[in-house]
């Protein structure tokens, strides 16, 4: 057992010892199904706290000829497999934490030297009747002991791309190209490989490293592909431990989901963890890292960005295209380089259908929120943030003129002097104007009700609140649009809601660019 050259499984043992596991353990028969393939070169990439570590250490663990793991997992869905026997602790492994040897080498340019050293150490120890030479690189060692034995391995590089985030000098960037080409571009030494599995929180490095490493197969935050389930954790993963541990799953639903993938509703799962063990909802997530990754971003100000994010903090999606981000931390030359990187971070969420992306949850917008409160263009936006809940109450309380003092002002600040008038510019001016709501409140755009669509519907997940059905006129009249709630009975798709219902009708007004709301109690 050594500490790069066929590791132990101490790590994943601890992990599944804890009081909270969620078994992972089938993307071993995804990876099993691709040993030794066309396709055996993997890059996984995720936010941070997403369990790519946990999964490399699985790997190890399983795969390792420096353990035996038949106990540990033997009561994990893998084991029921039936080529789980023929690969159990059978193959040559080298995992690497690439972050822990950068943050821990004073010299970062002695980083790829030192890491072969050691490394081919080890196989000189594993290995004794086969001559490695002091400057041998790893991929040259590696090939010495393939031609001796026929041996291959499986190289596992954990945060390969730490060096990129890093934006290390081009000379270290330069000889961590050689490293990686070496490794994975031989034709040659590719038979040596049965897999390779490299993680980070960006995919493959378009601009520099593409002739490198495009021989990988990738599987991100915008497409994981046949990997969605095993990264992060599941709705019915997190459902089993919320009715397990007694927690409320609709408010974890809310406070950590929001990640779609192939079908799959995908949850942080550091954040999913504390909460039960803290026994509590909160911004766990926040806790382990700075939304400047954020602010740094948006202050570049491309054209548009403003204006999507406001959309974005209101609960609205909005259009990207991840096809031109080149992944790197220089190559940022518009708002959907922006959002893309933003994407591979976890602070939005992209559907991969509709090519649209939205902030995903309760937990990430409060990042949002932290994050324009350090920039001056986003005061306004700050501002009907915090008057938000006050407005809620008002509405509660009945009081329509605060409501429509609200949205005159919220009105301004979505749109600009061409769209002013938009129909859909105004109902995003109600979401930012009720963006306190999303704390307690599903709000559904055009639900269909009735005898027809209503235009904004608040349904409470919480207690105690009322359920709201809000209908908007231009250029009619406050009470038109209370009427045609009530005669196209939009309340009907309410029917199983037992609480209290309020009917809101708003109307704006094009020439004076004001708006005039009403409230009434709906009695059934």
């Amino acid at each position: 057992m050594g500490i790069y050259l066929n590791p132990g499984n101490e790590v994943f043992r601890r992990v599944v010892s804890a009081d909270i596991y969620v078994d992972k353990s089938m993307l071993l028969d995804a990876t099993n199904k691709m040993l030794d393939s066309a396709n055996n070169y993997i890059c996984m990439s995720r936010p941070r706290r997403f369990g790519k570590t946990v999964t490399g250490n699985m790997i190890a663990a399983y795969y390792s000829k420096g353990c035996d793991s038949r106990e540990l997992f033997s009561g994990l869905k893998i084991s029921k497999t039936a080529d789980y026997e023929e690969h159990l602790n059978r193959h040559n492994v080298i995992k690497v934490d690439v972050n822990s040897e950068f943050q821990n080498i004073s010299n970062k340019a002695e980083l790829i030297r030192k890491l072969t050293d050691k490394i081919n150490d080890e196989i000189r120890q594993e290995y004794g009747n086969i001559t490695l030479d002091s400057d041998d690189t790893l991929a040259e060692a590696i090939m010495k002991v393939y031609s001796a034995t026929g041996d291959t391995f499986i190289i596992l590089l954990d945060e390969y791309d730490v060096l990129v985030r890093e934006q290390v000098s081009d000379n270290l960037f330069n000889e961590f190209l050689g490293f990686l080409n070496g490794l994975f571009k031989s034709d040659t030494l590719r038979p040596a490989i049965s897999l390779a599995y490299i993680t980070g929180i960006l995919p493959v490095v378009r601009d520099k490293v593409q002739s490198k490493l495009n021989n990988f197969r990738e599987y991100t935050f915008l497409n994981a592909g046949r990997f969605a389930e095993f990264v992060g954790f599941t709705s019915d993963e997190v459902e089993e431990l919320c009715e397990k541990y007694s927690v409320d799953y609709e408010e974890c639903r809310h406070w950590y989901d929001g990640y779609s993938q192939n079908g799959y509703e995908i949850y942080n799962p550091e954040s999913v963890v504390m909460c039960i063990e803290e026994r509590g909802f909160d911004g766990y997530w926040g806790r382990t890292s700075t939304y400047a990754a954020i602010a740094d971003r948006i202050r570049q100000n491309f054209k548009g960005t403003k204006e999507d994010i406001i959309r974005m903090l209101a609960g609205e999606s909005v259009d990207v295209n991840v096809t031109r981000y080149m992944n790197t931390m220089d190559s940022f030359n518009s708002r959907s380089d922006v959002f893309t990187y933003l994407i591979h971070l976890g602070y939005l969420a992209y559907d991969n259908k509709d090519k649209t992306c939205r902030i995903p949850n309760r937990e990430v917008r409060q990042e949002w929120f932290n994050a324009i409160e350090d920039i001056e263009d986003y005061n306004v936006t700050n501002e009907i943030i915090e008057s938000s809940k006050e407005l809620l109450n008002m509405t509660i309380a009945l009081d329509g003129e605060a409501v429509s003092r609200a949205l005159d002002i919220s009105h301004i600040h979505v749109s600009s002097n061409r769209s002013y008038n938009n129909e859909d510019v105004l109902q995003s001016a109600i979401y930012l104007a009720y963006i306190y709501a999303l704390n307690k409140y599903t709000i559904i755009k055009e639900m269909t009700t009735g005898k027809g669509f209503a235009d904004v519907v608040f349904i409470p997940y919480v207690p105690d609140m009322p359920a709201m059905v809000i209908e908007l006129k231009h250029n009619k009249s406050s009470e038109s649009a209370l009427r045609q709630i009530k005669e196209k009975q939009y309340f009907d798709s309410l029917s199983n809601y037992s609480g209290r219902l309020l009917l809101v009708g708003i109307n704006y007004d094009e020439d004076k660019k004001t708006h005039v709301c009403q409230i009434e109690k709906w009695e059934k």
